[in-house]
Order: C-alpha cells, then sequence, then structure tokens
C-alpha cells in the first residue's frame, strides 16, 4: 500500500513501540486511535441499555448498536438487516449454527462436512452436534501444495450432506480457498454452506450476496475491531428454521410462566445485555477499513505473503507449510530445522518480533503435514515490507543460537 509506512502512526501501541515488528494479525489486529476513541466516547457520553428505554441515553445506545447492525449490512452486502446477529465472535456465531442444526436439523442420516484445514472453532461445534444427533463428520482432505482435495469434496458431497462449512482463507497456510465453487456445488444438491470469514473479512472483503452464502462467521478483533464482538450472517429462510440459541431478554415476543413466543429476526439470536460498545467499537473499526481501496489491502497482504515465502524457500534450514502459489494471503507458517517452535518464538520476541507458535488451533492440520506445530508470519495493512527484510537475519540468529 502506497501509505504502509504511515498508517502505523494511525496505531496507539504500534506508534508507541517503534521497534515492535508485529506480525501476529491472524491472532488479533491492532486497533487504530479511532476504535479506542469511539468505545472510549461511548462509555462516556451514551452509555445506557438498549432497546429497552426511551430516555435519550438508552435511545443514543440503541442507535449506536442498531446502526452497527446496518454498518455491517453494508459492508457485507447482506440483503436484508435481520440477516446479521451480533455474536461474541466466529467462534460463538459458529456455535450457533451448529446448536441449531443439532436441535431442528440433523439426524442420524446425516453428514456434516468440513475440511482438514479447519481452524477448531470450525470443527469441534460440529464434532459436538454430530456425537449428540448421530449425525457422520467427514473431512475434505488436504493436497500436498497446501489446497483442498476438490475431487475428494466432490465425492464426499451427496444428498445426505446436511450442511460444508469452510474456511475462506486458512489461518496457518494462508491458503484461499475456492468457496464460490464449493457453495455452488453444494447448492446445487440443496445443501447449505457456512463459510468460516473469521481471516478473509479484512483481507479479501467477501460480498455474501456474491458467494451466495448461507451462513458467513467473522471477529471484530480480527478486523481492527474490539474483542468481544462478532457477526453471524445468515440467510433469512435459513435463521428462520433455527431454534434460539439462548433464552432470556429482548429475544423474547410473549413469556408466560411455562411457555414463550420469539421475538423477530434478528433479535431471536441475541438474548441478554449486548456488547453495545463492542459494536459502536466495530462500526469504527469498518469505517477506518474502508477508508483504504479494498484492492489495495487485498494486493498489500497478497505481496506480503509472497515476499516471505520467496525469501524463506531460498533457506536450506528453513521447513516451510505449503501454500497454492498465487491463491494464499495473510499468513506464512515455517519451523526452522533443529529449533522447536516455542523457543523460536521466544528468542524472537526478545529481539522485538512478535510471531505465533503452536498448532494455531488447527492440529489436524499440523499433523498432516507430519508435525506438532510452526511458527507463524501474519500480515495486517500496518506491516511493512522492511519489517520482513528484518526478519531473515533474526532468524538466522535464532538457528546459531539455538540449532
Amino acid at each position: 500500500m502506497n501509505q504502509a509506512d504511515n498508517i502505523a502512526a494511525d496505531f496507539p501501541l504500534l506508534s508507541s513501540n517503534p521497534e515492535l515488528v508485529y506480525l501476529d494479525s491472524g491472532a488479533t489486529t491492532q486497533k487504530p486511535e479511532s476504535v479506542i476513541s469511539r468505545i472510549d466516547s461511548y462509555y462516556r457520553a451514551e452509555n445506557a441499555n438498549v432497546h429497552r428505554g426511551i430516555h435519550r441515553l438508552a435511545e443514543a445506545a440503541t442507535e449506536a448498536y442498531e446502526g452497527a447492525r446496518d454498518r455491517v449490512k453494508g459492508f457485507l452486502n447482506a440483503a436484508y438487516r435481520e440477516e446479521i446477529i451480533f455474536t461474541r465472535g466466529t467462534t460463538e456465531g459458529i456455535n450457533l449454527v451448529a446448536a441449531g442444526f443439532r436441535e431442528a436439523l440433523l439426524t442420524s442420516d446425516s453428514k456434516i462436512l468440513v475440511t482438514g484445514m479447519e481452524h477448531h472453532a470450525n470443527l469441534v461445534p460440529w464434532q459436538l452436534a454430530a456425537s449428540r444427533t448421530g449425525a457422520r463428520l467427514q473431512a475434505v482432505s488436504v493436497m500436498d501444495d497446501g489446497s483442498l482435495d476438490l475431487e475428494d469434496f466432490r465425492r464426499k458431497l451427496d444428498s445426505s450432506t446436511a450442511i460444508v462449512a469452510v474456511s475462506h482463507l486458512s489461518n496457518v497456510l494462508g491458503t484461499i480457498n475456492p468457496v464460490k465453487e464449493i457453495i455452488e456445488a453444494a447448492h446445487s444438491l440443496g445443501v447449505p454452506v457456512l463459510v468460516d470469514a473469521a481471516q478473509s473479512v479484512p483481507r479479501l472483503f467477501p460480498d455474501v450476496r456474491k458467494l451466495e452464502a448461507d451462513f458467513l462467521v467473522f471477529s471484530g478483533h480480527k478486523t481492527y475491531g474490539p474483542t468481544g464482538i462478532g457477526v453471524l450472517y445468515g440467510k433469512k429462510e435459513y435463521l428462520d428454521r433455527l431454534p434460539p440459541w439462548q433464552g432470556g431478554g429482548d429475544m423474547i415476543d410473549t413469556v408466560e410462566l411455562q411457555s414463550s413466543t420469539w421475538n423477530d429476526l434478528p433479535w431471536k439470536f441475541e438474548a441478554g445485555t449486548p456488547n453495545i460498545a463492542g459494536a459502536a467499537g466495530l462500526t469504527a473499526a469498518l469505517d477506518y477499513l474502508d477508508s483504504f481501496n479494498r484492492k489495495e489491502i487485498s494486493a498489500h497482504e497478497m505481496e506480503l505473503t509472497r515476499t516471505l515465502r520467496t525469501s524463506l524457500s531460498s533457506l536450506p534450514w528453513i521447513n516451510l507449510l505449503p501454500a497454492p502459489e498465487g491463491e494464499c494471503c495473510g499468513a506464512v507458517s515455517f519451523n526452522i530445522e533443529g529449533v522447536h517452535h516455542l523457543d523460536a518464538a521466544y528468542m524472537l520476541d526478545k529481539k522485538g518480533f512478535a510471531l505465533r507458535s503452536g498448532h494455531h488451533c488447527a492440529q489436524p492440520l499440523h499433523r498432516r503435514f507430519g508435525i506438532s506445530g510452526s511458527l507463524r508470519a501474519s500480515f495486517g495493512i500496518y506491516t511493512r515490507r522492511d519489517e520482513l527484510d528484518k526478519l531473515i537475519p533474526a532468524l538466522e540468529e535464532v538457528r546459531k543460537f539455538l540449532a
């Protein structure tokens, strides 16, 4: 991005720590001043509960919260605001859908189709749903080059499939999965698809209507917004069929001692006091992202991914996890030969580099490639090319000291 050298100035943590090279945006992004200020101003000037009051503060809080729903609707290009459900994050959104399918749409004859590169958040909820209904859980294989085996997908997709759950962008490999193609194949059999877009929303900007996704989930904190707020997009036809996720205030229409009826969408799935400040902060984060050109953001992160993969692939003592050339973005995972990834991350931290180490909540994927974990560098709009150039000699020092 043309402004890359100046973007870090928008982020208080980065601007106050100029020696820090933050390469862990796949875990959580840093927050721009505009997001921090919006949350602060909400608590200072608008703090009240939503929907329940007619006083000025309650109306301001409701406007901030429901305004965030409209902002997300526009950001994703959803057809209706009722299709936007606020959650605590991607994980809760997937659990909401999995619980609804478990209660209303799965039987012992059903199949749940996931992939071998899923984050645990898009695997464990479906394991729970399968174990409680007798449904079968199957995973699409991952190829040696880090791409999905689409022939295996087509073999396993059949009329018994109740739902397909797939990551748009791998949090480990950076693989961009062909979700449009997957959705078209599933829809040809009447099968709905859930897209885990936690990594792709701030990088690839999926359009839910162009994708024709039935469900799509993402987290605020990976999108330059606050923690504790996330989004579930769902087509009305499916949200209407799913039972409530939790019980309590705001999700009801009428309550008797022995029974209740439910509120309309989207509030049917939003029991209790929501994260109002988080929703306001999410609006500010989406506004900040849209102050840039979306294509430039995508190109920036793809270029950083190519640059680091090229640099690392030239080092014989680096074991680079695969990713399909030209179809990866946002993350690069690798190991230093003879050095445990946890030890490497610890030493890199002492040198001012923040990288992730471990299995990145994707143990099956790491086992697929015969390892227990890896180092991961992941990028954001504030990541600069020169920071990646600095990483290479730091890795050489780690190898010399620890190998």
